[in-house]
């Protein structure tokens, strides 16, 4: 009986084609994994108030971002800059149509300049539990401003809102991945952020649909009381997980975030000077900054050469958005969490950089707008699925000084500083075409990857965890 059974169960697979048996296999491996990603939130009730808090912000955001987009593109002056502004260039003759997105990524950089020493103020010298409230607090009253801004047609609301969004986008996010890592540990994180992230992609998935739905409906104005509804939800989802945070906190005797901080405003800052992890995560950030804007600033210009109306812009914007992160979705759900549990971080930072790099040679051969396209929704889709979660997964091991101070540095500051360099680089390149823009991004894509490469280095040296009973630098 036994060797008929085995005959049985031999012949049976002799007969099954090898097409069918590979369907079953690739059947089995898709359930298996979704099952996993059912499984992991009865596991961590933290992880679903992580997922429904980043599902809530990128949706916020996403819902914004085409609006902000169309602006950036706009040859309407009157609406993007304040009337005493186009005066003032004009009559230095540089009309500000044809530097208008050098000069809102200048003046961002400023801002941002100026915003650190605030934020760093902040989490010195208040709780966790006082300073993550405020800072999603001032976005919701803001938007309402901008609610009545757009309603009432204000002349310069476009600069106005590109610059704040621009601000929101970076602060809040990184806010929340500082957080995270209260949440979370190092073993914790590779097995959820992907999930967390993908919940971050099904916002950003969410925002641009109903962006594309809606404004020519209820018009732009109303998309900002849309936004603020869901950083509303963000707020309650991060005094739910604030709980969770205590708890970890005292089970493993670290440093608590409901006492403040303390230390120098410009600690953040300070530490990037001096250690050489933070160093290289800023390398990788400022160039990875560098192979995006090239890239936008070419979209921009393609954009603005077809899509000459706001609405239809806004419509394409929110078109691009949505191919990202379905195929961010698809990396996140599928692969990224085997990747972190099974390899570690390294192929996470550097199969990106490497494809970035491929994509850039491919622009340099063949600048074709179809290709710009292609290689932006790669470019952005392998940060949101793979680099992202991996940087972040860094800062579980360090102190709460690298992550809310370095880390928000590094993400506002370094970030814009790369945003305010490439655009001007860009500007001085499109003179010369698309093929020495993108010949030179080839450069820029190859120190993107030098840093990733750094940035493994030196993250080898981290302890597994971050010592208990330190504040900053482990």
């Amino acid at each position: 009986m036994a060797h008929a059974g085995r005959c049985g169960y031999l012949c049976q697979h002799r007969a099954t084609p090898r097409n069918d048996r590979a369907k079953m296999t690739d059947t089995a491996a898709t359930t298996g994994r979704i099952g996993r990603f059912k499984s992991a939130f009865g596991e961590s009730p933290a992880l679903l108030w992580s997922f429904l808090y980043f599902f809530c912000l990128l949706s916020g955001y996403y819902v914004l971002r085409p609006v902000r987009e169309a602006m950036g593109a706009s040859s309407d002056m009157a609406t993007l800059f304040p009337p005493a502004m186009i005066e003032f260039f004009a009559a230095r003759g540089m009309p500000l149509k044809d530097l208008s997105l050098q000069v809102l990524f200048s003046m961002t950089f400023v801002i941002m300049l100026v915003l650190q020493p605030v934020y760093g103020a902040l989490v010195s010298r208040y709780p966790r539990r006082v300073f993550l409230p405020v800072v999603y607090g001032s976005f919701i009253a803001t938007l309402l401003l901008f609610y009545l801004a757009f309603h009432s047609a204000m002349p310069g609301r476009g600069m106005a809102f590109f610059l704040w969004l621009t601000v929101f986008n970076l602060f809040a996010v990184a806010v929340f991945w500082s957080f995270m890592a209260d949440v979370f540990d190092t073993v914790e994180a590779k097995r959820y952020y992907g999930y967390i992230g993908a919940a971050g992609t099904l916002g950003a998935m969410l925002g641009p649909t109903l962006t594309r739905t809606l404004v020519e409906r209820i018009g732009i104005a109303n998309l900002m009381l849309v936004s603020a509804g869901f950083l509303s939800i963000c707020v309650f989802c991060l005094l739910r997980l604030r709980l969770h945070a205590v708890r970890r906190e005292a089970e493993r005797k670290l440093v608590s975030g409901e006492v403040p901080m303390g230390g120098s405003v410009l600690a953040g800052l300070k530490l990037i000077a001096r250690e050489p992890l933070l160093r290289w995560l800023a390398v990788l950030t400022l160039f990875g900054v560098g192979v995006g804007t090239l890239l936008y600033n070419e979209q921009a210009a393609i954009v603005r050469r077809l899509y000459p109306d706001a609405q239809l812009a806004t419509a394409y914007y929110a078109n691009i958005d949505l191919a990202v992160n379905g195929l961010a979705l698809f990396v996140q759900i599928f692969v990224t969490r085997g990747l972190l549990s099974r390899f570690g971080i390294s192929p996470a930072l550097l199969v990106p950089a490497g494809a970035i790099l491929l994509g850039y040679a491919a622009l340099a051969a063949s600048p074709l707008p179809l290709m710009v396209a292609v290689v932006q929704v790669v470019t952005r889709a392998s940060e949101f699925s793979l680099s992202k979660p991996a940087r972040e997964t860094i800062y579980t091991r360090v102190g709460r000084e690298w992550r809310y101070k370095a880390g928000a540095a590094i993400d506002t500051v370094i970030y814009r500083g790369g945003d305010l360099t490439f655009v001007w680089v860009h500007k001085a390149l499109s003179a010369f075409g698309s093929s020495a823009v993108f010949g030179v991004g080839v450069l820029v894509a190859g120190g993107m990857t030098l840093g990733a490469w750094k940035v493994l280095r030196e993250a080898e040296k981290l302890p597994d965890e971050h010592p208990p009973d330190r504040r900053a630098a482990p």
